[in-house]
């Protein structure tokens, strides 16, 4: 394939993902390739993957079969982290011409010049040991906000996740690199950014993902990161997308408290209320540290979001931890739950973990606190009716309507007014 060519392009799953396909997507586009919808015919499609439920990979396989309908002399790339983690399973889905490990997404172009449409699919992958190197990625697909990947790959064992098999050792851009990034993207117009990585908390390993990264003697971390971010000009907002408990210390908590430009709104994974879960989770902190690292954020920041990552159906959750985790959610001033039901990943701890909660049960419990989210995030609006806050509205017609948050991510939805789009608006709750 030497000729300009037409590319569409699919993402699944996380932030991190769709900050690495916009820039795929603008590496191909340099190259000469022309981008398409992903319902449009196009020459080359690629799918950015996940792997973090059954789900992400069920729909891979739904997406390749819908291009082979539409058009079967197209060719099928696959990457991302469903792709580093079973790429000869990817390889025999009927269609799919090239699989592309975690080291080789970013060499999309060279290793689509090298192919041509045959009945075998290529991996071009390596052992995830192997994988160093950080590319930096963020989305400009709408000025108003983009998602900058800051980070990448994690230390962790989680018993359930399969990410560190899938991305590699945690490691990170330099924070010079990261403010340039901010930088360019002030003066395209972006007016927010979304920090995003694996493990975000976590910044400051080297490119390698050994070496602590140091500049003029000090060793680089997120708190400093945050702190640099914060004199950029241009950006009006910045958001951190999800933070372990136990990196989010007081300084980064009381930063964010005095800054003008970062956003009072965190999101915290918890995945249980259960110390007895959080334990065979493998999880780094208890529910006490969770609860005292809420407790100083409402006390700095009344007004703050807080939004909250949980796991239901977690191997050996009996019925009296999960009320234990549904009495704790209950309790705690959070906003909003991102609820997952635990789903079983190949070579993962959990496996081994019994007795297997019955779908139904997972299902039912999912549930069960979407409803109590759902409940939480009405009383959290409820509480600013009245205010005054900024509001950050987007590009987009929606019927004749425009959305848009306020600094602490209450959305927004108004009739469209074009001088309002990628504007901060006064608006009163």
């Amino acid at each position: 394939m030497h000729s300009a060519k037409t590319v569409a392009f699919h993402t699944l799953g996380c932030k991190l993902n769709y900050s690495e396909t916009s820039s795929i997507s603008r590496l191909m586009e340099r190259e000469g390739f022309e981008k398409k919808e992903f319902t449009d015919v196009a020459d080359v499609y690629v799918i950015n993957t996940c792997s973090v439920t059954d789900n992400a990979d069920k729909e891979c396989r739904q997406l390749v079969r819908r291009i082979q309908r539409k058009a079967p002399e197209s060719v099928v790339v696959i990457t991302g982290c469903y792709a580093q983690l079973k790429p000869k399973e990817i390889a025999d889905i009927p269609g799919v011409d090239l699989v592309l490990g975690a080291a080789e997404k970013f060499n999309i172009v060279k290793h689509i010049r090298e192919l041509s449409k045959n009945d075998t699919a290529r991996i071009c992958s390596c052992d995830i040991e192997e994988v160093t190197g950080f590319h930096s990625s963020y989305s400009i697909n709408d000025r108003t906000r983009t998602f900058l990947k800051v980070q990448d790959g994690c230390d962790y064992t989680c018993s359930f996740c399969t990410i560190p098999m899938a991305r590699g050792k945690s490691r990170s851009a330099t924070i010079d690199a990261v403010v340039e990034d901010a930088r360019s993207l002030a003066a395209s117009g972006a007016k927010e950014i979304v920090l995003t990585g694996i493990n975000l908390g976590d910044f400051g390993k080297g490119p390698d993902g050994n070496a602590s990264a140091a500049i003029n003697g000090r060793a680089e971390n997120f708190y400093r990161l945050i702190q640099e971010l914060d004199q950029v000009e241009g950006i009006e907002r910045f958001r951190i997308s999800s933070i372990e408990p136990n990196l989010l210390g007081n300084e980064i908590i009381e930063f964010v408290a005095n800054s003008k430009r970062f956003m009072p709104h965190f999101h915290i994974p918890l995945q249980s209320g259960s110390n007895a879960v959080l334990g065979a989770m493998r999880r780094r902190y208890k529910r006490e540290l969770y609860a005292d690292r809420v407790g100083l954020i409402k006390t700095l920041m009344p007004h703050c979001c807080i939004g909250v990552d949980v796991i239901v159906g977690f191997p050996g959750e009996t019925d009296a931890h999960f009320q234990e985790t549904y009495d704790f959610l209950h309790q705690l001033d959070v906003s909003y739950f991102h609820v997952f039901t635990y789903s079983e990943r190949a070579n993962t701890h959990a496996l081994s973990i019994e007795p297997v909660i019955p779908i139904p049960v997972r299902n039912d419990r999912n549930k069960i606190l979407r409803n109590l989210s759902y409940m939480k995030m009405q009383y959290f609006e409820q509480q600013h009716t009245g205010q005054t806050r900024n509001v950050l509205f987007e590009n987009h017609n929606k019927n004749g309507m425009m959305e848009g948050y306020t600094d602490n991510y209450i959305r927004i939805a108004t009739p469209h007014r074009p001088e309002w789009e990628n504007q901060v608006i006064e608006w009163n709750l």
